[in-house]
């Protein structure tokens, strides 16, 4: 049996388990939830083995997952160095710096109607420049090492997060407010105690997006300008040097990143928000 039909057989015999799970009486366990996403998973990998033993292609065009995955672990170390510098000093930091000053700007702009008429067109304006545009100016300003991915970072997160907190303040209502004055609650009192509260799934929706948005702006900034490291420096010198294996491994490595950088998201978010309709089993 080649490989091409190997990849086919494995493919239907996959589709009809899939098929059967979705449909049967233990698709609402957590079992399931978890075994068909990662059978579907392992059957494009089934598949893509097979097309490119299969057809030959060659590595420069596209490597077997097989490949792929022996230069992975024969290049841990570079790729750990890769990860720190892209993920921890560029991503993390400016993710932490953007999110911060977001969530500050927000706060301002409740409190003043001339931040909300000026603030906020000039954001929705900022936030639709292309990275491709703001990260050379970037990395002139900061220079070529993590500082610089960091702000470019900083630029991409700060405009979602802050769109989104505005907007989830003024999810509480009229009456909510009045009954919180009538306490005679003052302006932190009613923010800390209702209108925080009601805003957190807007602003972790602004959080997730951000999360994203942090990792391919400190990739793409690497592109422009990097020291002797990082996923988007190895990304492309790996290309130029036709180490597409090494390419797709750093790619495999950015999408565990940025999955498990939303997944810590989303753990805390149903963490603080357990009461939310949205999270209610």
């Amino acid at each position: 049996m080649n490989w091409l039909t190997f990849a086919l057989v494995f493919w239907i015999g996959a589709w009809g388990l899939n098929s059967l799970l979705a449909n049967s009486g233990w698709r609402d366990t957590r079992a399931v939830r978890v075994f068909v996403p990662v059978l579907f998973g392992v059957t494009l990998l089934v598949i893509w083995e097979g097309l490119v033993r299969g057809f030959n292609v060659s590595p420069v065009i596209l490597p077997a997952p097989s490949t792929v995955a022996q230069t992975f672990a024969r290049s841990t170390g570079l790729l750990w160095g890769d990860f720190h510098q892209t993920v921890v000093k560029g991503a993390l930091t400016g993710y932490a710096i953007g999110a911060s000053a977001a969530f500050v700007a927000a706060i301002l702009i409740d409190r003043s109607a001339f931040l909300t008429r000026g603030l906020l067109p000039i954001g929705n304006f900022v936030a639709a420049l292309p990275i491709i545009g703001i990260a050379p100016i970037l990395v002139s300003w900061f220079g070529f090492d993590w500082q610089s991915k960091a702000a470019v970072v900083v630029v991409m997160v700060f405009f979602p997060i802050l769109v989104n907190t505005v907007q989830g303040l003024r999810e509480a209502d009229a009456m909510q407010r009045d009954l919180m004055r009538t306490y005679a609650a003052g302006y932190m009192q009613t923010l800390l105690k209702l209108r925080l509260p009601a805003a957190m799934p807007f602003i972790f929706n602004g959080l997730k997006i951000a999360t994203t948005l942090a990792l391919i702006g400190a990739i793409v900034a690497e592109y422009f300008g990097s020291p002797t490291r990082g996923m988007g420096f190895r990304i492309s010198t790996g290309v130029g040097s036709l180490s597409i294996d090494l390419v797709w491994a750093e790619i495999f490595v950015a999408a565990l990143a940025g999955t498990a950088f939303y997944g810590i998201v989303v753990w805390i978010e149903r963490a603080m928000t357990f009461w939310h309709p949205s999270q209610r089993k």
